[in-house]
């Protein structure tokens, strides 16, 4: 008998369709020689502290730092159905000649699955079922190609040691911190990720806290009903601007030179979980949090492909199955009408890319029938659809003019931008959705200048102009979740952003539970869309000292040593030995701390 394992009901019951098992058994389905089985997300998890000694029940400082001799795992506590789930699992697996895992194709995926095998005591061989979506072809595809199970030994120490360090720091430095600055029962969380991530929005108000607004002035002047700005930009002193002002007076304006110069702008990337939670905190306000949830819900309605991705890459087997897909894209017919009705579908380098895909590709459509979803799980679906369309459609072309002007030797300039052909942009055209709001892309189009002639001369208006800076804006969900992909380095260039992404904080499937964590402690609170920190938050940052802690940079390298323990790069045992290290170092270092400051 072959046992699968999958990491949810629903999940299941498509598996045991398609393999022909169609018998009802109490946690399980039988047929055609398969028992289909599933587990609910985490059944097991880390030992707790006192489940090594009792006395490490109590928080004092004199039993820090905990460091296990082996790390163990066991089955969560107090919950029934988890408790009775795991023994129908145990029972099939002590019968079974092999087990399949079909937990989701991710790393957390990997843990959960290993874990529940570890602690049934699996002997019998394991192959792995890998996918990235849950139509009946791919689950066929899958079966056809299942590999043993040590092909992914190293996403599974790559699994566990992260698990182990979140461990490590967390119980060792939340009890640390607690019982040193914390007062009233107030437990002061702190984490790999956590932590770093506050840092962060900390670090921001502080900027704005600490901003002094400085004056600057701007000269502009309009001719023929268009705004020329001074070459000069701004001027730090008002007596430089108001001799340049004196200067113009009067005079009339000449256009000095006239350039236009022709351009081709790519088709948007695809989605990755970051882009896409980016996306939709822009254009829907939804919380990192939501759109997760929303893009697993149409994975498991099985009309988009696996979301817990950093890539915007496909590989290249996907694009003999593009037709397909788009054929299936119904509610945009007038959009893949020119792509399928065309000798054939374009493939670009910058869509199919191999080198660029590590497990699973980006986010796109299926090509199964959207129907049913809920009003939130239809706009994610319109984002990631358009988004896949829009790859196979032509560059935009456009033409960027550029004018000079002159009054006496007071230099001016004015930028415009026209669309020639908008190409891949007809997919995002402004169009009133079902709310009557203004759909997919916002334009960023600069207005369309009139026809000027070099050497032409007129009168103007001159406009001087007292502004003052800015202080930085405070994050919302969707830029501190860029800047947790950058290590804190807020790039807008795509190709930068992707050379920083192995050393980001968190991973795209976790850093959503790490801002609602942040949350959830009370260390960051809402307004609008603006995260703004706690004093409870801004307290615990001021008070940790150790920048290993609270590094955006350094927490990126840890992250990055994962990934290469995944490639098989790095040792695990190294990881989780300087892990040991740090903790042991912070702990020696807060005992020295003579002051008694306390977080309220």
């Amino acid at each position: 008998m072959k046992v699968c394992i999958a990491e949810k009901p629903s999940v299941a019951r498509e598996i045991a369709e398609i393999l022909g098992a169609r018998t009802r058994r109490e946690g399980y389905i039988e047929g055609n020689g398969y028992q289909v089985s599933w587990t609910f997300g985490h059944l097991c998890t880390l030992k707790e502290p006192h489940d090594y000694y009792p006395g490490w029940k109590q928080w004092n400082m004199f039993s820090l730092p905990l460091i296990p001799p082996r790390f163990g795992i066991k089955l969560i506590e107090n919950n029934q159905a988890y408790e009775k789930q795991f023994k129908i699992i145990e029972a099939l697996i002590q019968n079974a000649d092999e087990v399949i895992n079909c937990g989701d194709a991710g790393i957390e995926g990997e843990l959960i699955q290993r874990w529940v095998m570890l602690k049934a005591e699996c002997k019998c061989p394991v192959r792995r079922l890998w996918i990235s979506s849950l139509t009946e072809e791919a689950i066929r595809d899958g079966f056809k190609s299942l590999k043993d199970q040590t092909a992914y030994q190293n996403l599974y120490e790559a699994g566990l040691s992260r698990a182990i360090g979140d461990w490590l720091l967390g119980m060792n430095a939340t009890r640390l911190y607690t019982v040193r600055y914390g007062q009233n029962g107030h437990v002061l969380s702190i984490g790999r990720v956590q932590t770093p991530t506050l840092a962060l929005i900390v670090k921001r108000h502080k900027e704005i806290e600490n901003f002094k607004p400085e004056a600057y002035w701007e000269l502009k002047t309009v001719y023929r009903e268009t705004t020329f700005s001074s070459t000069q930009g701004k001027f730090a002193r008002k007596e430089d601007g108001e001799e340049a002002l004196r200067k113009i007076l009067d005079k009339p304006f000449t256009i000095t030179d006239t350039t236009r110069k022709k351009g081709n702008e790519a088709p948007l990337r695809l989605f990755d979980l970051t882009s896409l939670q980016v996306e939709c905190n822009k254009k829907f306000s939804f919380s990192a949090d939501d759109t997760l949830k929303l893009i697993q819900s149409l994975y498991e309605k099985k009309v988009t492909t696996y979301p817990r991705v950093d890539t915007t890459f496909l590989t290249d087997d996907i694009y003999p199955k593009v037709p397909q897909i788009l054929k299936g894209l119904v509610d945009y017919p007038a959009l893949t009408a020119p792509l399928l009705s065309a000798a054939k579908i374009p493939k670009s380098k910058k869509v199919f890319d191999n080198s660029k895909v590590t497990d699973h590709h980006a986010i796109i459509p299926t090509g199964v029938a959207a129907h049913n979803l809920m009003d939130n799980e239809s706009k994610v679906y319109d984002l990631v659809a358009r988004r896949f369309i829009a790859a196979f459609y032509p560059d935009c072309e456009f033409s960027t003019t550029t004018v000079l002007g002159e009054v006496e030797d007071v230099k001016f300039k004015v930028t415009g931008k026209q669309i020639l052909k908008p190409g891949w942009r007809v997919v995002f055209e402004k169009e009133t959705d079902k709310e009557g709001k203004e759909g997919e892309a916002e334009s960023d189009e600069v207005a369309v200048l009139p026809d000027f002639v070099k050497g032409e001369s007129g009168p103007h208006k001159p406009d001087f102009m007292e502004k003052w800076t800015t202080p930085p804006k405070l994050y919302t969900e969707a830029t501190l979740l860029r800047a947790m992909e950058t290590a804190g380095k807020l790039i807008e260039d795509e190709e930068l952003r992707d050379a920083l992404k192995e050393n980001g904080i968190g991973r795209p499937s976790t850093r959503a539970a790490i801002i609602e964590t942040l949350f959830k402690r009370t260390y960051i609170r809402k307004e609008r869309k603006n995260l703004i920190a706690t004093p409870t938050g801004i307290e615990l940052i001021d008070t940790i000292q150790e920048e290993l802690l609270k590094s955006a940079e350094l927490t990126g390298q840890w992250e990055k040593k994962l990934r290469q323990i995944e490639q098989g790069a790095y040792k695990a045992g190294d990881f989780i030995n300087e892990l040991k290290e740090m903790i042991a170092l912070i702990v020696a270092n807060v005992r020295k701390d003579t002051t008694y400051r306390k977080i309220t």
